[in-house]
C-alpha cells in the first residue's frame, strides 16, 4: 500500500518510523515532513491547507491511505475532501473533529451522554464571564473554545488571573471561552482507536506540559512523556472505555457524525474514577513517540482495519517495557524560540540506543541540521521501568551537541519517586 502522512512534527516522524516497518508498505510520503522524517519517508512540499492539491497528489501517486497527523487539517475538513474522492483516510470528519475544535461542543456532548467531566459554563461576552468568575472557587480553569496550539488553557490561582485570561481570550471578535471547575487527581493521556462503530483501547501515557522542572512555568505543547501511565490499570482502562469512550462513540453516531480515527482523552483520575478533561482527535505529541516505541503490532494493518470498518478483528500488541521521551526545545520556548541554531550529535545519541524523533528541524544548504521551531527533538528510550527508561533517554540527550537548546531534566519524576520508594 502507498501511504501519505500529513504533518511535520515529532508525532508524524514517529508514525512514519513505525509505518516504515510494515511489510505491507509499498511507498511512504510525508507532507511537508522535516529533516528526520526525510530519513524514513519521501518528503513532499504539498500545501496541506490546499485540499485539491492533496487530492491530486493522491490520485497521481496511487495513494491508498492518508494518515492525518495534526488537528488543524482535520478541523478544516481534509478528511471529508479525501473521502469525497474515494481516498481512504485515517482521521475524523470535520463534524467529528469538533470534539477537539470546540471545547463547548464536547462539554455539551458530555451533558447529553452523561460523561463525567468538570462543571463548566460557556461565554462569548467578557462582562458575563467576569461575573461568573467572581462567584467561583479557586483555582479555576479558563479555556479558549477553539484550537489554540496548546496555549489556550490557563489554570488561574486567583480571580484576577482568571479575569485577565478571560479578557485576553475573548479579545477577538467571534471568540468564545469555556470556564471550568478545577479537577483534582492524577492526569493521564488515554487513547482509543475508533472506526465509527467499534472502539478499542490504544495505550496510555503521562506527559509534562509545564516548561520548567517540577512542573512549573507556562504550559507548552509537552516537554516529555512516558508510557504506560501507571494510574491506567486494567480496571481503570475498562471504566474509561465504559464511562467515557463508548458513550462518546454512541452519541457521535446518533448525531450523524460517527468518529473514525484516534480519540485522545485527557483524563483526571480522582477518588471517584476518571473524568474527561478534554478530547483531542489525533495522536498526542510527545505521547505518540512513546506509544510507537512500545507498539509491537503492524501499525499499517491497524490503521487499514480502522478505515475499512474491521477494527473488531484487531488486537494491538504492546511491549511490556516502559518508553520515555524527553523533548529538547529551542531557547526561548514557549514564548520566542530561537531558530536557525545548529544541532549535532544525533547519531551519537542514537548510538546509545535512543530513538531521536525530529519535531522542528531542517537541513541548511550545507546539509547541517538546524532548529526550525520551538519543540525540536524528542529523545526516546525503552526500559524495564520508568527509572531505567529515564536514564536511557537522558543518556541520549547528553550525547546531543546543541547549545541553542534546552530540556527538562526531570521527565517521569513522579513515577521514578514511586518506583524508588
Amino acid at each position: 500500500m502507498n501511504v501519505l502522512v500529513i504533518g511535520s512534527g515529532g508525532r508524524e516522524h514517529a508514525l512514519c518510523w513505525k509505518l516504515r516497518q510494515s511489510p505491507r508498505l509499498e511507498k511512504l510520503w510525508c507532507a511537508p515532513g522535516n529533516a528526520g522524517i526525510a530519513q524514513v519517508a519521501d518528503c513532499v512540499a504539498l500545501d496541506i491547507t490546499d485540499h485539491a492539491a492533496v487530492v491530486a497528489f493522491c490520485d497521481e501517486q496511487g495513494v491508498g491511505l492518508v494518515v492525518v497527523g495534526p488537528e488543524g487539517p482535520l478541523v478544516a475538513g481534509l478528511a471529508d475532501s479525501l473521502v469525497a474522492e474515494s481516498i481512504m483516510v485515517f482521521g475524523p470528519s470535520e463534524a467529528a473533529a469538533q470534539l477537539e475544535g470546540s471545547k463547548a461542543f464536547t462539554k455539551a456532548l458530555c451533558d447529553r451522554a452523561g460523561i463525567p467531566t468538570a462543571g463548566y459554563a460557556r461565554f462569548d461576552a467578557v462582562s458575563a464571564a467576569l461575573t461568573y468568575i467572581d462567584g467561583r472557587p479557586l483555582p479555576i480553569v479558563v479555556k479558549a473554545d477553539g484550537l489554540a496550539a496548546g496555549k489556550g488553557v490557563v489554570i488561574a490561582e486567583s480571580h484576577a488571573e482568571a479575569t485577565k485570561a478571560a479578557t485576553r481570550l475573548l479579545a477577538d471578535p467571534g471568540s468564545a471561552i469555556v470556564i471550568e471547575d478545577f479537577l483534582t487527581g492524577e492526569e493521564a493521556s488515554f487513547f482509543a482507536i475508533c472506526d465509527g462503530e467499534h472502539a478499542i483501547a490504544f495505550g496510555s501515557a503521562q506527559d509534562h506540559k509545564r516548561v520548567g522542572e517540577g512542573d512549573t512555568g507556562p504550559n507548552t505543547g509537552g516537554m516529555g512523556a512516558y508510557s504506560p501511565a501507571p494510574v491506567m490499570t486494567d480496571a481503570m482502562t475498562e471504566r474509561t472505555m465504559r464511562e467515557i469512550i463508548d458513550p462518546t462513540m454512541r452519541a457521535m453516531a446518533a448525531d450523524g457524525m460517527p468518529f473514525r480515527g484516534i480519540l485522545f482523552a485527557g483524563l483526571m483520575i480522582g477518588d471517584d474514577g476518571p473524568k474527561l478533561i478534554e478530547y483531542n482527535v489525533r495522536f498526542g505529541d510527545p505521547e505518540c513517540q512513546v506509544l510507537m516505541a512500545r507498539l509491537e503490532s503492524d501499525l499499517l494493518e491497524i490503521l487499514y482495519a480502522t478505515v475499512s470498518g474491521q477494527l473488531d478483528e484487531v488486537k494491538p500488541k504492546w511491549r511490556e517495557a516502559v518508553a520515555l521521551d524527553v523533548v529538547m526545545a529551542a531557547e526561548g520556548y514557549p514564548e520566542l524560540p530561537l531558530t536557525g541554531t545548529a544541532i549535532n550529535g544525533i547519531e551519537a545519541a542514537e548510538a546509545t540506543g535512543a530513538l531521536v524523533f525530529h519535531a522542528g528541524t531542517a537541513r541548511d544548504m550545507s546539509g547541517q541540521i538546524i532548529a526550525t521551531g520551538g519543540r525540536v527533538l524528542a529523545v526516546t528510550a525503552i526500559g524495564d521501568s520508568v527509572t531505567k527508561a529515564q536514564s536511557a533517554a537522558y543518556a541520549g540527550v547528553d550525547a546531543i551537541d546543541w547549545p541553542g537548546g534546552f530540556c527538562r531534566r526531570d521527565i517521569g519524576w513522579r513515577a521514578v519517586e514511586r518506583e524508588q520508594a
